[in-house]
């Protein structure tokens, strides 16, 4: 038996945010780091790194403002969540060369949205092939990237 090591992952398995904490909310208050995962900042909305990946590279937009509904923003901050989704894609192009991406949008927990009181917008690289086995009957993803340098790949990228 082969074994597979993700350590990144046991902060999820074991993560004790607490409960009524919007991490979407408290993660700008902090210095943009490792810790926090922002790596660019607009003046309605923020990329972040998912840090349970579905792929290395997978980027969020998030507007600051604490909504459910990307109904509930204005059209100026839906406007620019769209164009920092634009320029995200264009980072991890130039990053990754990915041969395609999933881009969307999962509001309420019915639909699959992890933090469902936060609208955000993911942004995920998909390469062929990179759903295998694994992810279809082992359920398992495997990312082939630490986080810490995925971080520091799209940050040092991202035209400032």
């Amino acid at each position: 038996m082969e074994n597979l090591w993700s350590p990144w992952r046991m902060k999820y398995v074991t993560d004790n945010e607490k409960p009524g904490e919007c991490i979407f909310c408290s993660y700008p208050k902090m210095d943009d780091s490792i810790e926090n995962l922002i790596v660019h900042r607009g003046e309605s909305a923020y990329v972040i790194l998912n840090r349970y990946p579905y792929t290395s590279g997978h980027a969020m937009v998030v507007p600051y403002l604490h909504v459910a509904s990307i109904e509930e923003l204005t059209p100026e901050v839906r406007a620019e969540i769209m164009e920092m989704v634009n320029e995200t894609l264009g980072v991890l192009r130039r990053v990754y060369q990915p041969e395609g991406f999933n881009v969307g949008i999962n509001m309420g927990s019915a639909a699959g949205a992890g933090i469902a009181e936060h609208a955000h917008v993911h942004i995920v690289p998909r390469w062929a092939g990179d759903t295998n086995f694994m992810s279809t009957t082992g359920e398992t993803r495997v990312i082939p990237e630490d986080l810490r340098v995925t971080y520091e790949r799209i940050s040092a990228a991202w035209e400032k």
